[in-house]
């Protein structure tokens, strides 16, 4: 595909006007002002749009669509032990593939290129990924609540096989990470084995850690005055490269640990604000020198997956938390939804629309009445878009969404498919309550 007369949000996050971008195979070919001689194909017209990298969504669980609605205004752990747990009881494998595409519909439809997953039902999310053509970076949650060895827990077997076979499977777009679900969920022994099986595999970590005050605290009480990012360490989780979702309550101490060990934080403003469990500063943490990615989080405590929403109360919060305008600028949060997220992936030939880098784009619609006047576009990219404004995402070079179509979902029967499987679910739940 050649890009022809497109606003490109460049490497340095500045726009540049009336540019030709060329896309042959997965990766972007050319970049220029002038029409190449080469024929790239089909040729889009970018006059009234901006091409940038696609967005990544750093922390979900996209199988979880089919709790959209279901568990409302509640606090974390009412919310799980309540809501979430009997819900996810009775959900079968065929149910998590078409909630999991349904999820990857909604992301496609507002730029989302790549997700980081933590979730169960391993080979039904896998395979609506492969079918798909999004990326993703997908761990099965390890928990345990015994004292057991690793090795005998299923959640740990689940993992080991769909490292054998989906590991860099569809041409690297499914990479497998491996997750330990949160220190609260967990014994320490498990945390130590966990620990030395994703060294052993030389793999990537995801955890959750410090959603809440009540679980930072805990967590304290039952070892020894050690925080989750504190525990973590010296169990040796660190010592590969980890994402760690939320981080509300972390100290200046973990923050420290933060940067000595490389862990990214994955901070998911609305879920953290919806449950009530607080805000992630985010701007200490640049400041301290962590790198952070942005994400989500499910549907059942966001209610959307549209990472420009994301972005807009990223930006805003750091503002009101500190009473500082000035704080956390709309690069700052385009790196945080781009380059961070495919970093903490792995992925660092994606991010940046650059020549030989990967084509994992949208196109957005900036000729519309939100984006006038166009005194900023940048600024405007995080305040006044949505992922509504969305008209093409491509990812490894291929189509997946235009104008309203879907390439590779037939979207009607994942809709259909979720509202009856819903239904069924919580008919099943209400007969055991």
């Amino acid at each position: 595909m050649l890009f022809s007369d497109i606003t490109v949000l460049n490497t340095d996050f500045q726009c540049e006007e009336h540019c030709y971008v060329g896309v042959r195979g997965d990766k972007i070919a050319y970049i220029g002002h002038e029409k190449p001689q080469e024929d790239f194909g089909e040729v889009f017209d970018g006059r009234g749009k901006l091409l940038m990298s696609g967005l990544v969504n750093a922390h979900s669980h996209a199988a979880m669509t089919l709790l959209r609605g279901y568990a409302e205004n509640l606090p974390l752990a009412r919310w799980l032990n309540e809501r979430v747990f009997p819900f996810e009881d009775k959900i079968q494998n065929e149910d998590a593939y078409f909630s999991t595409l349904l999820a990857i519909a909604e992301m496609l439809r507002t730029g989302t290129v790549s997700f980081s997953d933590m979730y169960f039902f391993s080979d039904a999310v896998l395979q609506a990924v492969a079918d798909s053509g999004i990326k993703c970076n997908f761990s099965r949650a390890i928990t345990s609540f015994t004292d057991d060895d690793i090795q005998t827990l299923a959640s740990f077997q689940e993992s080991e096989e769909i490292i054998e076979r989906w590991h860099n499977a569809c041409n690297g777009r499914i990479r497998i990470d491996m997750s330990l679900h949160a220190e609260y969920t967990n014994r320490r022994k498990v945390i130590e084995q966990f620990a030395e099986q994703v060294q052993a595999h030389r793999l990537r970590a995801h955890v959750h850690l410090s959603e809440t005050q009540a679980e930072h605290e805990a967590c304290k009480q039952r070892h020894g005055g050690l925080t989750p990012a504190q525990l973590f360490n010296a169990c040796g989780v660190f010592d590969v490269p980890t994402l760690a979702a939320h981080c509300v309550w972390v100290t200046d101490e973990d923050i420290a640990i933060f940067r000595e060990k490389g862990v990214t934080v994955a901070t998911n403003p609305a879920s953290n604000l919806k449950l009530g469990s607080g805000i992630c500063d985010t701007y200490k943490l640049l400041q301290n020198g962590v790198r952070v990615a942005l994400g989500t989080d499910s549907v059942a405590s966001n209610n959307n997956l549209d990472m420009f929403r994301a972005m807009y109360l990223c930006a805003l919060l750091p503002k009101g938390l500190l009473q500082r305008a000035d704080v956390l600028s709309e690069r700052d949060v385009l790196q945080m939804a781009t380059v961070n997220g495919f970093s903490a992936q792995g992925r660092t030939d994606s991010g940046r629309v650059e020549v030989n880098g990967k084509a994992d784009l949208l196109v957005l619609d900036t000729d519309t009445v939100q984006m006038c006047p166009h005194n900023d576009t940048v600024n405007h990219l995080i305040y006044a878009a949505s992922g509504a404004d969305v008209v093409l995402t491509m990812a490894d070079g291929k189509v997946l969404y235009e104008n309203g179509e879907y390439k590779t979902i037939d979207i009607e029967k994942v809709k259909y498919a979720v509202e009856s499987r819903t239904r069924r679910i919580q008919k099943e739940v209400e007969r055991h309550v």
